[in-house]
């Protein structure tokens, strides 16, 4: 069915061109008119190929002679001239023919292997997608496999502390005086106070693992969002030094993850620093953004450590804490537009939190 059908088109084409010649013989001299004949076969060369070209270049010949070559309406010719220029009509299809064929062939296997290059391209961007999912779940598995050290260690740790002094209140065979009972009291809420924050560290990390801390903005002043981070503090809050000038614009973020990041960089500076030292709190207005320096006298890190300071359950020489507030400060700061990084500072630790200045809202007057 297709082959008649490529078949009867070419025929077609063939008939359509021998209807224009016979229009124009009559205005141009008739044998440079056979030229025309390639508006048959060179679509048919492109579209079927050499075979289907050299049968209608055939079917043009004699086409040609049989209607426009003396005698007409045969297939003799009187004149040998004719059929020298026939036979370069021919030759001239027939290499064009195979030309046109040469370039649809070339045209396919250049689609061809654009398709494949194509099939290739997919196939890398899914292997490239097996390894980011590979790598995200190595990842989870590390962060899993943190997590239980973490709660093997900075949940058991007050757990036992808290059924010590508990077991000890409960005895019936253990007589206490008051100031013991105060004192395992005491214990027991500060160790289930630390609990508390060892917990409230894991949800927030949890939630910034899974890009659920969405900031709700408002414009806060520095000073303020420093003082509900010293409250939180307590005695230690003393330490802390001030330099934030009266001038200072204010910025656009989520008061209490802001708030957080704050206490998490001041806790830190104050566990890293000697007992009777100061850490010092200082706000810097720059052209785009607030920067806030929390800078203690402790012994501070080389440049290779520093980076690593902001990695879930990295805890420094000491061991203190549960290696979380640093990576949560981060991810708090990044999501309210902000950065935080360590900086260089031969004088002890240095961090530096940096957060855009608030948009100034045009006033429409009234």
């Amino acid at each position: 069915m297709k082959t008649l059908t490529r078949v009867a088109a070419s025929a077609g084409a063939l008939a359509l061109v021998t209807g224009a010649i016979e229009l124009l013989k009559g205005h141009v001299p008739v044998l440079s008119l056979a030229v025309l004949y390639l508006l048959a076969i060179i679509p048919v060369a492109v579209a079927w190929g050499i075979v289907y070209a050299v049968g209608t270049a055939i079917g043009s010949m004699l086409a040609f002679n049989f209607f426009f070559v003396e005698p007409f309406y045969t297939f003799t010719i009187a004149d040998n001239r004719n059929w020298f220029a026939l036979l370069v009509f021919v030759v001239t299809a027939v290499v064009v023919s195979e030309l046109a064929s040469r370039s649809r062939r070339r045209a396919e296997e250049a689609e061809e292997a654009l398709a494949a290059l194509r099939k290739l391209t997919e196939e890398r961007e899914r292997l490239a997608g097996e390894a980011l999912e590979a790598e995200a779940l190595r990842r989870s598995d590390a962060l899993k496999t943190a997590l239980l050290r973490a709660v093997s260690h900075d949940l058991r740790s007050p757990l036992t502390a808290i059924l010590a002094s508990a077991d000890a209140l409960a005895s019936p065979g253990l007589t206490l005086e008051a100031e013991d009972r105060l004192g395992l009291a005491e214990t027991i809420r500060a160790e289930a106070t630390r609990l508390d924050r060892v917990v409230e560290q894991l949800l927030d990390l949890s939630r910034l693992e899974a890009g659920a801390a969405e900031p709700h903005r408002e414009l806060w002043h520095v000073d303020e969002l420093v003082g509900q981070a010293l409250a939180g503090l307590g005695d230690d809050a003393g330490r802390v030094r001030l330099d934030i000038g009266s001038e200072t614009p204010p910025v656009e973020v989520d008061a209490a993850q802001i708030e957080r990041v704050l206490a998490n960089l001041l806790e830190n500076a104050l566990r890293y620093s000697p007992p009777a030292s100061h850490v010092l709190l200082r706000a810097e207005r720059g052209a785009t953004e607030l920067r806030i320096h929390v800078i203690d006298s402790g012994t501070g890190l080389p440049d290779e450590q520093r980076e690593a300071l902001f990695q879930p359950f990295r805890r420094g020489a000491a061991g203190h804490g549960s290696g979380l507030g640093l990576a949560i400060a981060r991810g708090f700061a990044e999501a309210n537009g902000g950065r935080l990084w360590a900086q260089d500072d031969p004088g002890g630790g240095h961090l530096v939190l940096s957060l855009p200045l608030a948009e100034r809202r045009a006033v429409v007057p009234a």
